[in-house]
């Protein structure tokens, strides 16, 4: 079962095990309704390294990205359905629209990012270029989102 590491600690964290020689992962994202894309993307991510940190935007962030009427779920009870998962290790809040300065700060061997990004695209590639950080990019399962799952939910009223 993974945890919920507070931001101004993780960098320090992941330094430890780095230094045990262990590999860490990173990703980021809302995941506000928990689907099997989610799933499936953190299960691939995680493939990646000895341990899996997902950045999870806090409700302002998602609120700034997705608008006022998001996330549906709180951050409290979206970061314990994602520790809940044998695939994440550790959850850390942010509330920046972009993990940029979390990522720098913590310096992951691998970062992921759905394969709708390329490196041309990826807000985050300078950083992951400066810290020598690997890039991969999941390809998304057809059809699932939390954008869609919404809708159907609306539709179906």
């Amino acid at each position: 079962m993974g945890q919920l590491l507070r931001r101004e600690n993780v960098a320090a964290f992941v330094e430890k095990l780095h230094k045990s020689g262990k590999t860490v992962v990173a990703t980021n994202g809302c995941f506000d309704i928990l689907h099997v894309g989610h799933v499936r993307y953190l299960q691939k991510t995680k493939s990646f390294a000895d341990y899996c940190i997902v950045l999870l935007n806090s409700d302002k962030s998602v609120r700034s990205i997705k608008g006022p009427n998001r996330p549906i779920n709180n951050e409290n009870d979206r970061a314990e359905i994602l520790c809940a998962l044998s695939c994440v290790d550790y959850v850390v809040l942010f509330d920046e629209d972009s993990p940029g300065d979390l990522l720098d700060e913590i310096k992951p061997d691998v970062y992921t990012k759905g394969a709708d990004y390329t490196m041309d695209t990826l807000p985050e590639a300078d950083i992951m270029k400066k810290n020598n950080t690997r890039v991969e990019f999941i390809e998304f399962v057809k059809g699932k989102s939390t954008t869609n799952t919404i809708e159907r939910m609306k539709n179906n009223r």
